[in-house]
């Protein structure tokens, strides 16, 4: 699966809608082969680790967030060993336009406050 393509783009709505379904039911997140599992399930194979992934995240996040005010849907997203989003998620959040502070810990517990609350009424 390659960007810019018909197939990504189908995928990355359907990541949008499953982040979002996530952060409707509290912000309560899924692991990486759970997300992978329930993309499969809609027709869109995409390995948990490895491939597309990773850019699905950021552009379903920068979708969510286009101007980094609002939080970011893949702080949802987290490893099954640790719990907790991979250090892209912490990559990402730092930087241009999103700028979150803090450290780990804290800028993801805010995140999916924040996004509890987004979605709340949704």
């Amino acid at each position: 699966m390659r960007k810019d393509t018909a197939e990504y783009e189908q995928a990355l709505d359907a990541v949008v809608e499953i982040l979002r379904a996530h952060a409707r039911r509290g912000a309560t997140p899924v692991q990486y082969g759970r997300l992978s599992d329930e993309l499969q399930r809609l027709g869109h194979a995409v390995p948990p680790h490895e491939g597309a992934m990773p850019y699905l995240l950021e552009d379903a996040s920068a979708a969510g967030s286009p101007d980094g005010s609002l939080p970011l849907l893949s702080a949802l997203v987290v490893l099954k060993e640790s719990g907790r989003p991979s250090t892209g998620f912490f990559r990402l959040a730092r930087r241009a336009p999103y700028h979150r502070p803090g450290d780990d810990t804290e800028l993801w517990v805010s995140e999916l406050k924040d996004l509890a609350r987004q979605y709340a009424d949704r």
